[in-house]
């Protein structure tokens, strides 16, 4: 976060409330997320970046509220991506470990929670910004402005590949991929390419090769597999080589990329776009975050947990960071306080640089940080940023556009609300 004076914390800290905690008293912070089935990848390794931030937060000495250190502790339950299994796991976090944070993914699992955690008053994260609403004021985005961020990597495709002129894409209809469709589906507006073919697939459809064979009919010069599941974005992948497809391949995700280029080729996959590094990536150098070391963290992350870095590695762990300064800022754990010591600035240094909260046209509430995201893409079997695309740039020239779409699938937060959860789609 943006630094402050002295006399600036000491007046922030005396204008707003505190949840007192007792000279080294244990400071809770819950992990609510999918640590097993098909969105794994989109939980567990989110966990693992968390335990590394857990170990050197604690390792410094901990958390500092009010001119004393606390140890942190993180709790995690697994709720597989599963609606039912999400009100006990935040009942667990609420009710047995007091936590001051809860981290999720979001989605699906949100929604039967959403309430109770309003009510219990409990500051908690989410990946998907699409959670958000005016019914959620204790919620927040802070890390991924999931799917928004995807009009980067479409933008960037019109202007340095313009040959491209038509796509087709798939989705499931969940809440992690209806959002997603609607967003490449404004950005590929956006950038004047035809949208030729689109499939919209249940959330437990495993054949990838009709969704391909479908796609294909139309000769596309791109496929997007939008924010399919990991487990459906490597084979709807390995069967578009099968096929001997030589286009363009779009990806929100590509978790555990290097074994697509080993099932496939090097040059199968060069030119793959997608939205997340890896974070030795050169462009990341300068970047003031994780410690201001970025790259340590990754290699750290790679020793204790080989062959699992995803999306979400570091993600978790860019919002304990932002909420670590809020608290210190604050010196005190209230709900209130941290999420006022948050926005007291304006502007937040997120991992890709600053940014500003955002949300109000979109979810009802400006919950969400918005600024630059990486465009990043397969260059000799290895994923590298190729620039840092400007999310408020886009939007600012077609909110509009993406708004309508949204709006098209049912996904804004006033037709979710009404019709109590997520909306579905039409084909």
């Amino acid at each position: 976060m943006s630094g402050s004076s002295f006399a600036h914390r000491l007046a922030v800290r005396s204008a707003l409330p505190r949840l007192s905690a007792g000279a080294r008293d244990v400071v809770n912070i819950g992990f609510l997320g999918p640590m097993s089935g098909p969105v794994q990848s989109w939980g567990l390794p989110g966990l693992n970046g968390a335990r590394i931030w857990e170990d050197w937060l604690n390792a410094a000495g901990g958390l500092l509220i009010d001119g004393q250190r606390h140890p942190v502790r993180i709790h995690a339950f697994d709720c597989g991506y599963d609606p039912d299994h999400s009100m006990e796991g935040a009942r667990l976090m609420v009710q047995r470990h007091n936590v001051a944070l809860l981290m999720m993914l979001g989605g699906d699992t949100f929604t039967p929670v959403r309430d109770f955690l309003m009510r219990s008053k409990v500051l908690t994260s989410t990946l998907l910004p699409s959670d958000l609403s005016p019914d959620t004021p204790l919620l927040i985005a802070p890390s991924e402005l999931h799917p928004i961020y995807n009009v980067t990597s479409i933008d960037w495709l019109a202007r340095t590949r313009p040959t491209l002129k038509t796509a087709a894409i798939c989705s499931q209809t969940d809440a992690l991929g209806l959002p997603s469709l609607a967003t490449y589906r404004a950005a590929f507006k956006a950038a004047g390419i035809d949208l030729v073919k689109e499939i919209q697939y249940p959330p437990d459809q495993t054949d990838a090769a009709a969704i391909v064979d479908a796609m294909l009919e139309e000769a596309p010069d791109i496929l997007c597999w939008s924010t399919s599941y990991t487990p459906m974005v490597h084979a709807l992948t390995e069967y578009a080589h099968a096929k001997g497809f030589d286009g363009q391949i779009v990806s929100c995700t590509l978790d555990n990329y290097p074994a697509l280029v080993a099932h496939t080729s090097a040059a199968f996959m060069e030119g793959t776009v997608f939205q997340f590094p890896d974070f030795d990536d050169p462009m990341l150098r300068e970047k003031a975050f994780f410690f201001h070391q970025p790259d340590k963290f990754f290699e750290e992350y790679q020793r204790r947990f080989p062959d699992s870095w995803s999306a979400v590695s570091w993600e978790y762990v860019a919002t304990l960071e932002i909420w670590q300064a809020a608290v210190e800022k604050a010196g005190s754990l209230a709900p209130g306080s941290v999420l006022a010591a948050m926005k007291q600035s304006g502007q937040v240094t997120h991992a890709f640089g600053p940014a500003q909260w955002w949300g109000d046209a979109m979810f009802g509430i400006s919950n969400a940080l918005v600024g630059d995201w990486p465009v990043v893409t397969v260059q000799d079997g290895k994923a590298r940023i190729t620039e840092f695309g400007s999310i408020p740039a886009w939007l600012k020239r077609h909110e509009s556009l993406l708004r309508s779409e949204m709006s098209d699938l049912g996904q804004l937060w006033e037709q979710r609300l009404t019709k109590g959860g997520w909306a579905f789609g039409g084909g």
